[in-house]
């Protein structure tokens, strides 16, 4: 793979992707895939380590168990991708074949309410052609006999497409064929972007290293610090860093088959990780923002919440070890939970890829996808994105996803 350098090679580019990290390579990827398009592209990232991006502590699941018909075609074609990755990487024989291991998520739930949701997203992802079944609590115990199901009304599984993957392995060959493909990546961070004087386009960015480049259309892919990013055009975007935790455990009697990737009521997380380990994850009652740099482990979330619900949930948890711990971030889109795509309402060629409060690596070829269509074209030719768009921010037209874990 070609070096990354810390100064750009000219002072003007067609695109300024603003982050490196997943969203912004799989628009990178997706732009240089695209015979239409022959514009330059320069990719700005801050830290090209990506030690402390969410695409690296990332829990690498998708599923396809949502309440909006868009978000259940937007994780199809994930899926597809990941299935035919080098079909769509033009059959580089340099490329892994890929695939998902779809033990499937488990929507629990223990009242009326929560049940008519999951009915209610049941008729959304069929619809969609997706395989979601629900399940009484006799019908979980018998095909889950290791889970405590007392309490439980309801349950929703889907079984097709719905698992891990291998997102570093996408990750790390959108941004290997684009540079490839003479997109240029930089380690450096963007301090300022300069606005005309009509407030309609942004002219230029402003990098720490002190070089001034112009630009055609810049890209917001920013992730958690996408506010900070907005706020340097002058832009209010309501995503901010919530702080998420990921604990993997040993169980001294593992179970006996799979353990779909389980939601309780609570909120706590638990999946399969093979070889009798399993990854559980989860946040504190109180969900504030948090700084960029905090990454504290809080060790009473795991002793007094998470490890009590697991094992209530699962009594054959009750005896298991601690291997792993580390926490990451969301970008939380505080206004519906989806992520903001699209054009800025003022600045026109002020483009965001920003908001997807957890489900934004499953997401990320689709929405790559997109945002590639939107800056070649000026409009999406697949998937219509255009619900996502900023605009829906500024007139207080929200699209709540109901299935954010």
């Amino acid at each position: 793979m070609k070096s990354v350098m810390s100064t750009p090679k000219h002072t003007s580019y067609d695109v300024v992707i603003i982050g490196g990290a997943i969203m912004g390579s799989s628009a990178a990827w997706f732009l240089s895939d695209n015979d239409d398009f022959n514009g330059s592209v320069l990719v700005v990232e801050k830290d090209p380590t990506y030690e402390f991006c969410s695409t690296s502590h990332t829990n690498s699941c998708m599923r396809q168990q949502f309440s909006t018909e868009l978000n259940v075609r937007i994780s199809q074609f994930a899926a597809d991708f990941v299935k035919n990755i080098r079909t769509y990487m033009a059959n580089d024989e340099r490329v892994p074949e890929l695939g998902i291991r779809s033990f499937g998520y488990m929507y629990l739930a223990d009242n009326e309410l929560s049940a008519d949701i999951l009915r209610e997203s049941q008729q959304v992802q069929l619809a969609a052609g997706a395989a979601t079944e629900l399940m009484t609590p006799d019908q979980i115990k018998a095909q889950y006999p290791f889970y405590n199901v007392d309490d439980i009304v309801l349950g929703s599984i889907n079984r097709v497409d719905e698992g891990y993957w291998d997102a570093a392995a996408v990750f790390e060959w959108w941004r290997r064929q684009a540079l490839e493909r003479g997109v240029e990546f930089v380690s450096n961070e963007v301090v300022d972007i300069t606005i005309n004087a009509t407030g309609s386009r942004a002219d230029s960015i402003t990098l720490k290293s002190g070089d001034v480049i112009s630009c055609g259309q810049i890209l917001n892919a920013t992730g958690p610090r996408a506010a900070a990013t907005a706020k340097m055009a002058g832009i209010e975007l309501p995503v901010e860093p919530r702080k998420r935790f990921t604990w993997i455990f040993k169980a001294e009697h593992p179970l006996d088959r799979d353990l779909p990737l389980t939601i309780d009521p609570s909120g706590v997380h638990c999946r399969e990780n093979g070889g009798g380990t399993y990854q559980a994850g989860g946040h504190a009652e109180t969900d504030p923002a948090v700084a960029f740099d905090d990454f504290v482990m809080d060790p009473a979330l795991w002793e007094n919440h998470v490890w009590p619900v697991l094992a209530t949930r699962i009594p054959q948890f009750e005896s298991i070890r601690l291997t792993t711990e580390w926490s990451g971030h969301y970008a939380m889109n505080t206004f519906d939970h989806n992520a903001v795509m699209g054009p800025h309402t003022e600045i026109e060629n002020f483009v965001f890829l920003n908001g997807f409060s957890g489900h934004g690596l499953q997401q990320s070829p689709a929405m790559g996808r997109g945002t590639a269509e939107f800056l070649t074209y000026g409009e999406y030719r697949t998937l219509d994105m255009s619900p996502f768009n900023y605009e829906r921010i500024v007139n207080n037209n929200p699209i709540v996803e109901k299935a954010i874990i």
